[in-house]
């Protein structure tokens, strides 16, 4: 054997093998990994219901109405939900996907993190050919200033040769309305040649989105709401002044109030209570 084969037989088997094709009938929930590439698929998802997510009934009613007009072989808009954290972004795509799911909708969810998005042209080859239609979801979505990953994503959304394939649909949720650190864009638009040029840039990525869906923070009302939903659903019984008392200090005590803030004195009322969630 020369030295030139025993390079390249060293090569093949340092090289990862191709992803066979995914059964997408195991679950309805795959993660995304790589080295080497993987759909795995999850057995139970976490999520609520989505009748307790009290307080964004705009958003949801908007993304239900994208989602299932999706499953049904419609056209659909990609999503990107920003705003506040602990609002329920995350948690109302996977509630969401469950309802339509239980419409009779064979839709699958895969999720993607963002450190693998450059890896996202060899998972849309392998969604393209599946027969089911797909929603590909990106939790917690943003970039640094020498981050370049973003331009995988672009591709993904509205560019690229074969665009994306008709059987998916891309969510992300992110804090930022532009995706990109405020101050990343100021410094592109004090250093640039043509700084009206680099900001387009910067902030065209959101503007692929045909969806644009804010969170804010929510009212003491609302926050109370979400708190009186989860004793309902769980049966969690607590008198309507002891709730009132006791989640107001919680709230004063983590300096934030918020959808997650709401189950997490949930959790510690249910545990006191000793009722298993």
């Amino acid at each position: 054997m020369t030295e030139l084969e025993r390079i390249a037989a060293a090569l093949e088997r340092l090289a990862p093998q191709p992803l066979a094709s995914p059964d997408f009938a195991l679950a309805e929930a795959f993660v995304w990994h790589t080295a080497p590439d993987r759909l795995d698929p999850v057995a139970k998802v976490s999520r609520v219901d989505v009748g307790l997510l009290i307080g964004i009934d705009r958003s949801r009613d908007t993304l239900m109405q994208n989602t299932r007009h999706f499953a049904r072989g419609l056209p659909g808009n990609n999503a990107l939900l920003w705003g506040a954290r602990g609002m329920g972004k995350s948690s109302l795509v996977k509630a969401i996907h469950a309802a339509v799911r239980a419409e009779g909708h064979d839709l699958k969810i895969v999720e993607l993190s963002r450190e693998d998005l450059p890896s996202v042209q060899r998972l849309l080859a392998h969604l393209r050919a599946a027969p089911c239609r797909f929603i590909l979801f990106c939790d917690d979505l943003s970039f640094s200033s020498d981050d370049q990953h973003y331009k995988s994503l672009k591709a993904v959304l509205d560019g690229g040769i074969e665009g994306r394939p008709d059987n998916v649909l891309f969510y992300a949720t992110s804090n930022r309305r532009h995706l990109m650190p405020r101050e990343m864009i100021d410094n592109e638009r004090a250093s640039a040649i043509t700084p009206g040029e680099a900001v387009e840039e910067k902030v065209s990525l959101s503007d692929r989105f045909g969806l644009w869906l804010g969170f804010h923070p929510c009212t003491q009302d609302d926050y109370l709401a979400m708190i009186r939903a989860y004793c309902a659903a769980y049966g969690v019984k607590i008198s309507e002044d002891r709730l009132w008392a006791e989640a107001i200090e919680w709230q004063a005590t983590r300096g934030s109030r918020s959808g997650r803030v709401a189950w997490q004195f949930f959790c510690d009322l249910a545990a006191r209570e000793g009722v298993a969630l």
